[in-house]
């Protein structure tokens, strides 16, 4: 039997992993389109720009096409498409959605449509953005069922699949793809560091609540446990985390390391002794599999997504989402030398399980499906292709 021919794929994201901003869902987009480009699809990444890019790159395979800035990507998107790529023919049109619904596989003129969804905001938004923005995020997402009745949709997880069908999407029409993780270079490191560390790696967002693992380690120091914590990353709530730190007179024992490179952040998470991750909402929770895939165990918020990626007792613990006292006692329990070994040895185990060639293999199957249906948004078509590859 001879294999499917390749597609020509239109991929529509708000950034691509060269923009200053990018986070998980761009690099859960070069993972898993990058190797489909590197299978023989054509891929093009329509995106948007920022203050000195180049309009036009290639990047793992992907001819990247960037429009608009951060704020007028929505609006520029489609302008740029017609005027640059509207004579291009493609098979299919994935949409990873941020925020803002787009309609990419409609004015795309695609045979196919993807809707692609890590997670949903909500009420969240209100902790981030200002009220103005935070409200338009959440009547943004409210007419999410009505302009992609029928679209064929991927959930990165169970929890973000649940939410969908909660807002009125089809849950036959929505399919679980989790995400991967990179093991190549990742793994336990030879030794920990010399004092207990607490690590805590992604970008510095009010809604990520990273001052409730500050807490918690001061709560810690007060009852006499020696722990140091490295903060790892960017972003506009820095300046108000090292406020609190100094508040909590923790100050001397919180590293704000910043932004960091793949060779150090991989040195973070194997040396440190425990992971930490407090958001109240996630998609996946990819950096608690990372720390996964380094054998260090993790501590996380008891919400959407991170119970998926973190076993309670067994690869690291959970706890109610801003419980200081809660989260102060399960780091101080991983600290344990024997409980953060025995953790970490089933956290490994556990990353094994998940790889970004599963993922992409698990995409390549259902775009090839969704493009032999036809699957576009408004379509009547149940369900997925029979056949498809879903990575639970």
């Amino acid at each position: 039997m001879s294999a499917p021919p390749p597609l020509g794929i239109l991929v529509v994201n708000w950034q691509d992993r060269e923009n200053p901003q990018a986070g998980g869902a761009e690099e859960h987009l070069h993972q898993v389109f990058g190797r489909l480009a590197c299978r023989g699809h054509r891929v093009t990444l329509l995106c948007s720009g920022w203050k000195g890019c180049a309009r036009t790159a290639v990047i793992d395979g992907i001819e990247v096409h960037r429009t608009g800035g951060r704020y007028t990507f929505n609006l520029a998107a489609p302008l740029y498409f017609q005027r640059h790529l509207g004579d291009r023919v493609f098979d299919v049109a994935v949409e990873d959605l941020n925020k803002v619904p787009m309609l990419a596989p409609v004015w795309s003129g695609a045979r196919g449509g993807v809707l692609l969804v890590h997670h949903l905001f909500g009420a969240t938004a209100f902790r981030e953005a200002n009220p103005l923005l935070a409200t338009a995020t959440w009547l943004f997402e409210r007419i999410i069922p009505a302009v992609y009745r029928g679209l064929p949709c991927v959930a990165v997880s169970q929890s973000t699949r649940e939410d969908l069908g909660r807002r009125g999407l089809d849950p036959a029409r929505i399919a679980v793809i989790r995400n991967g993780v990179e093991l190549e270079g990742l793994g336990p490191a030879a030794d920990r560091y010399t004092d207990p560390t607490v690590v805590y790696l992604g970008r510095l967002k009010r809604y990520k609540r990273v001052d409730l693992v500050l807490s918690a380690i001061a709560r810690l120091r007060e009852e006499g446990t020696r722990v140091r914590m490295i903060v790892a990353g960017k972003g506009d709530a820095r300046p108000a985390l090292e406020e609190a730190a100094r508040r909590l007179g923790i100050g001397d024992s919180v590293h704000f390391a910043g932004f960091v490179p793949d060779e150090q952040k991989r040195e973070l998470l194997s040396r440190s002794w425990v992971h930490a991750l407090t958001s109240p909402k996630e998609g996946w929770g990819i950096t608690s599999i990372e720390a996964s895939a380094c054998g260090t165990p993790t501590v996380a918020s008891d919400s959407p997504g991170l119970r998926e990626t973190v076993r309670h007792g067994e690869t690291g613990l959970l706890v109610p989402h801003g419980d200081v006292d809660a989260l102060a006692a399960a780091l101080g329990r991983i600290l344990h030398p024997a409980t953060r070994d025995r953790m970490g040895r089933a956290a490994r185990a556990m990353a094994e399980r998940y790889s970004w060639d599963g993922v992409a293999d698990a995409f390549e199957d259902l775009l090839h499906g969704v493009v032999a249906t036809g699957a576009r948004s408004g379509s009547e078509s149940p369900g997925f292709p029979a056949g498809r590859r879903v990575l639970n």
